[in-house]
């Protein structure tokens, strides 16, 4: 009981401190600049505060007092929170002296303020509260899966090494023990979906919105392309991505030597090559790493250190340690915090390294003077991560000792990043698709799902017998539950992120330059002037992506051993 008082307590101080900022005086632009200074503080301190009780729920989400923190922020921290801010954005849009300020610096910021505040319903609050409970149940499931691999129960990122072994019958095994415990948690998370679509529905009605779709995009502030872009930018992968990936797949049948090329058989590596793997330990891991990327650039390597000293790396995997991994800013500490869980394979190498891009994101935009330009669109966010895989990948050589391993293990990733375009497609448009039908049966969803991945996805991959894998894979996709429509982004900024690794080749040193200088830029400026920052661009055409393909396909050429 005590630790409810005081959680009461704290949620009386932060109305305290949030009514003195809704009541503070705005006389002139510079009062106007001190109070988003003030507002910037308060914000990162409760923002700051919620991240610390999600991030120790994730790290454990079997602990009751874990679980009673996150869900005491989302009953009523969070809804306390989302009113005031737009209060606070209502006293920003009613102040004379919003317009003195620049359009060339605060430009980004009136234009997110707008959008948001009209957006606002206090009627979606005791929604959203629903919602965050659903996608707790969630969590927890996923959370509890776990597998019996050789009379042990494990967790399921412990089975991922065996998917990647040389013997065939092994690889069946581990895909078994993967699919199997999801599939028999199949009708809680059916529910699960079903009511999340009909509550996120009824929030865009309320908005006076025709349809969620049009909601997410605005809740995005998504200005720079539309759900019909998104359909084009399928097009454009299913035409000059999708033949590439499929060259690739008949490479990896024959290398494998096997007639019929099965879903177990994607992961799995020949009788002559051994699963890589880069590291053998989370120290390991992080000592490798910060040597690699302080050669990158300097403050690179620091923050590696830094965040290990600072207890914010969490890397091992536990039972009732939710699945796989992210970064999440501390924006008070002006730090951030790294979960994943270590698999014992080269993916442990490429997560490190996408997660650091998001901690060196972090690390170069704290300093923008406004808080809402720290909130980057996840379209940069992960440009940041997905070139840090990337542009690190020729000093690799810290983690492989052999010239044969290095080139495969940069060619297997290469590859995996071209052959990730098309799945990202397929949840985009499945998850388009799930909001314009939201009456759907399960049969239904679970048919369209498979549709979607034979049109966006084509694959040589026989399914007979293991039909449910393929029509049920999103079940075990965290974002079509938490962050509705976030997948788009993982395209758009591979995309852009082999651009950058192709502009890297021919000059390292300006790119990072360029890098560094993108990711300052916070969400100040649009999307294609961060992505010009960085030297590539935003761009969904047939005509650039075909170019790309090209580049790819003589990397992978010269990377064969």
């Amino acid at each position: 009981m005590g630790g409810i008082r005081l959680n009461e307590l704290n949620l009386e101080s932060l109305k305290v401190e949030f009514d003195s900022l809704v009541n503070v005086q705005i006389g002139s632009a510079e009062d106007l600049k001190a109070f988003l200074s003030d507002q910037k503080k308060l914000y990162e301190k409760v923002e700051e505060k919620m991240m610390r009780h999600y991030i120790a729920f994730q790290c454990q989400s079997d602990d009751e007092e874990n679980k009673r923190k996150y869900e005491f922020d989302q009953q009523h921290i969070k809804p306390l929170y989302k009113k005031y801010q737009s209060l606070l954005d209502e006293k920003l849009l009613e102040s004379p002296f919003l317009s003195d300020l620049p359009d060339n610096e605060y430009g980004e910021f009136k234009k997110k303020l707008r959008v948001q505040f009209a957006l606002f319903q206090e009627a979606n609050l005791e929604i959203e509260k629903h919602e965050d409970a659903l996608v707790n149940q969630y969590f927890e499931i996923a959370g509890s899966l776990t597998a019996n691999w050789e009379g042990e129960e494990v967790t399921l990122s412990d089975i991922y090494v065996h998917a990647r072994d040389s013997n065939r019958d092994t690889r069946e095994k581990a895909w078994d023990a993967m699919y199997t415990p999801i599939l028999k948690e199949e009708e809680k998370v059916q529910k699960i979906l079903d009511e999340l679509i009909q509550l996120r529905v009824k929030k865009a009605e309320n908005a006076g919105l025709p349809n969620f779709t049009e909601y997410m995009f605005k809740k995005y502030n998504r200005f720079d392309y539309t759900p019909e872009d998104c359909n084009q930018l399928a097009e454009s992968i299913r035409e000059n991505v999708v033949p590439l990936t499929l060259q690739l797949e008949k490479e990896h049948k024959q290398e494998l030597n096997v007639e019929l090329y099965r879903p177990w058989d994607v992961t799995g590596v020949s009788d002559s090559k051994k699963p890589l793997k880069p590291v053998d330990s989370a120290e390991d891991l992080i000592g490798k790493s910060a040597k690699v990327l302080g050669e990158l650039h300097p403050s690179f390597g620091s923050l590696v250190h830094e965040m290990n000293e600072k207890g914010l790396l969490d890397l091992t995997s536990r039972k009732g340690k939710t699945q796989g991994g992210f970064c999440e800013s501390l924006p008070e500490t002006g730090l951030s915090f790294i979960f994943m869980n270590l698999s014992n394979t080269d993916s442990d190498l490429i997560v490190f390294m996408h997660e650091m891009g998001h901690g060196i994101h972090d690390m170069l935009k704290r300093d923008q003077e406004v808080y809402a330009n720290k909130q980057i669109p996840m379209e940069s966010a992960e440009l940041a991560s997905m070139s840090m895989e990337l542009l690190t990948a020729n000093r690799w050589n810290e983690f492989y000792k052999s010239e044969e391993e290095l080139k495969r293990s940069k060619k297997e990733h290469l590859k995996s990043a071209v052959m990730l375009l098309p799945y990202i497609m397929v949840v985009d448009q499945f998850q388009h698709w799930l909001y314009k039908n939201p009456s759907h049966s399960w049969e239904e969803r679970n048919k369209k799902f498979g549709e979607i991945q034979d049109r966006y996805a084509a694959s040589i991959v026989q399914w007979d017998g293991y039909e449910d894998w393929k029509e049920k894979n999103w079940l075990k996709i965290l974002h079509i539950f938490e962050v509705p429509f976030y997948f788009i982004e993982y395209a758009i900024a591979q995309l852009g992120a082999l651009q950058l690794y192709k502009q890297y080749k021919e000059n390292p040193e300006k790119t990072i330059e360029n890098y560094i200088e993108a990711l300052r830029l916070g969400s100040s400026k649009s999307l294609p002037e961060v992505y010009e920052a960085a030297g590539v661009k935003f761009d969904f055409s047939s005509k650039t992506i075909a170019e790309l393909m090209e580049f790819v396909a003589k990397e992978l050429d010269l990377l064969t051993v």
